[in-house]
């Protein structure tokens, strides 16, 4: 069960103007679920998107880097699920292209205006038949205010589907934006998740979009963790439908830039969060908040040597107090210059550590408190500047060896 998530809220997924989406059961893996989305942007929408870090990327993120940089624009996305597509070489290529082309030829649009994504089992073959045949179907169900069957449609190990959406005030106009993602195991982007996209109707300049779509990243799904491990598949991809009625957006530092990057990050943030609530087998989410480094980098850093620890995340599973492991995550952290006597270790507002040290006032039965709710937030203040950044983790349980051992059959 994910911890302290629910189901998305259909009312609260807004239609973007300019976007619509169709769903439909293809096979790709399996028969009888959601597993081919495809989502149909009208001319003149502005599009960017962030991908993987991992050097061993999927055909379908090798092709959307390819398609997004040449300019051609983008028309529409190809989303399967239940095969990644990924370790499969040049063949693998060729059956993503064909992809594009066969939705080409049916929206009457260049193979290069669309992008693929694919996610599911990796070093199998996309079944490219199965693809071509279900999108007819997929094309039948496209509509504006499909967002909750979109985020149904992507999923694969997730037990919940994850979609948020919200609506703001720019020059006067009414904006809306709405958002989905997948993810459960696998996680720990270089980048963002294993697959989110984000729809707004606000005119955005395609100047800024990279930088809107970097920021968005660098603010959510790069500050989560579930299991330390980056996905070959991992994709982001923010659309502005330039539908709304104000004027362009030219620079995120406007006060309209300001106010939509605002809303969108809001929404980044509970997407990243929601994959680790669903994280696979999780029964905890932990905020890793470090405070006072010299960098936001060093506090990234450590957060995440506490975040991927098994040690840490079986301690928190067990309710168990053993919280030298998470010092010892500082410790080799990489700092190489690092003060231990200036290290303080908070368990929400339970000062464990001072100066390095027990403090003298903890009791264990204080950290155990702490230790059985279901959501906990660290806090260690490295006492070496003003800098702070976090990150967003789970535990470690057994259902987690249980799903990814299983994960094939």
């Amino acid at each position: 069960m994910p911890v302290n998530l629910s189901a998305p809220d259909p009312a609260q997924l807004y239609p973007v103007l300019g976007v619509r989406i169709g769903v439909t059961e293809a096979g790709v893996r399996k028969a009888h679920r959601k597993d081919l989305t495809v989502v149909l942007i009208d001319k003149g929408a502005s599009v960017a998107g962030v991908f993987t870090q991992n050097r061993f990327c999927a055909a379908p993120v090798q092709i959307c880097r390819e398609h997004l940089a040449s300019g051609a624009g983008i028309r529409a996305m190809l989303i399967n699920t239940g095969n990644a597509n990924a370790g499969t070489g040049s063949d693998g290529r060729d059956r993503a292209l064909r992809t594009c082309v066969a939705l080409a030829g049916k929206l009457g649009i260049s193979p290069q205006e669309i992008l693929p994504f694919s996610t599911g089992v990796i070093m199998e073959s996309l079944p490219v038949e199965r693809i071509e045949a279900g999108l007819d179907g997929a094309l039948a169900d496209a509509r504006e205010d499909n967002w909750m069957r979109a985020s149904e449609g992507i999923m694969t190990t997730d037990t919940v589907p994850k979609a948020f959406g919200a609506q703001v005030l720019i020059d006067g106009a009414l904006v809306s934006i709405t958002g989905i993602s997948k993810g459960a195991g696998m996680i720990r982007p270089n980048m963002a998740t294993m697959l989110g996209f984000m729809a707004t109707d606000a005119c955005v300049s395609q100047a800024v979009m990279q930088q809107l779509a970097t920021e968005l990243a660098e603010g959510s799904f790069n500050r989560v963790t579930v299991d330390g491990d980056t996905s070959t598949n991992d994709s982001f991809v923010v659309i502005a439908s330039n539908k709304a009625a104000h004027m362009p957006i030219d620079s995120l530092d406007s006060a309209a830039g300001r106010i939509l990057k605002a809303a969108m990050l809001d929404i980044a943030r509970k997407l990243a969060q929601a994959i680790v609530r669903d994280g696979e087998g999780a029964t905890k989410f932990i905020t890793v908040s470090v405070t006072n480094g010299k960098t936001r980098a060093e506090c990234r850093q450590v957060a995440y040597a506490i975040a991927h620890s098994p040690l840490v995340k079986t301690a928190f599973f067990a309710s168990d107090p053993n919280l030298g492991r998470i010092l010892a995550a500082v410790g080799y952290a990489g700092i190489a210059d690092l003060d231990q006597t200036g290290i303080d270790l908070y368990l929400d507002d339970v000062l464990v550590a001072v100066q390095g040290g027990r403090n003298p006032l903890y009791r264990e039965e204080d950290g155990q408190r702490v230790m059985k709710q279901s959501e906990i937030t660290v806090r260690v203040v490295l006492g070496r500047g003003d800098a702070v950044d976090t990150v967003w983790t789970c535990d470690l349980s057994h259902d987690y060896v249980t799903i990814n051992a299983d994960y094939r059959s």
